[in-house]
């Protein structure tokens, strides 16, 4: 008979190994859960971007014709010929339209990539590693 006693516990390279094991294995199943988190959230994107596609193409033949029943409304009730009629209505919606791209470009001009706020945080934290480092040196 064998007088070692059977010594169940594992190893300290067992039990690294297995913790290695473990650790690859779960980091494939979190790669594989973010992958198919990113897949579904493209899908969902994509259906998202076709109904507004869809709306924005419905809406904007509905703004055509509802721009087409104001001319023959403006027509009709001053006895007007049309073609002066969509004169005025397309001559009014270029007024509109040229506020509404002189407010965007003005609102576009306003709007700072990074605020001013964030580079001066920036700037003090660069100072601050200088400092950290010179003092580390000496």
């Amino acid at each position: 008979m064998n007088s070692a006693p059977y010594n169940s516990e594992p190893t300290l390279t067992q039990l690294v190994s297995g913790l290695v094991s473990d650790t690859k294995l779960l980091l494939r199943q979190e790669l594989a859960l973010a992958k198919y988190e990113i897949q579904e959230e493209v899908r969902k994107t994509k259906t998202a971007l076709a109904c507004l596609g869809a709306g924005i193409a419905i809406a904007a033949i509905g703004g055509l014709l509802f721009i087409a029943m104001l001319v023959h409304l403006l027509s009709a009730v001053t006895e007007w010929p049309l073609w002066i009629c969509y004169g005025i209505v397309a001559g009014i919606c270029v007024i509109a339209g040229a506020a509404l791209l002189y407010g965007g470009k003005k609102q576009i001009s306003d709007i700072e990539v990074v605020p001013p706020q964030t580079v001066e945080t920036m700037k003090e934290n660069v100072r601050w590693i200088k400092n950290r480092a010179k003092l580390e040196k000496i």
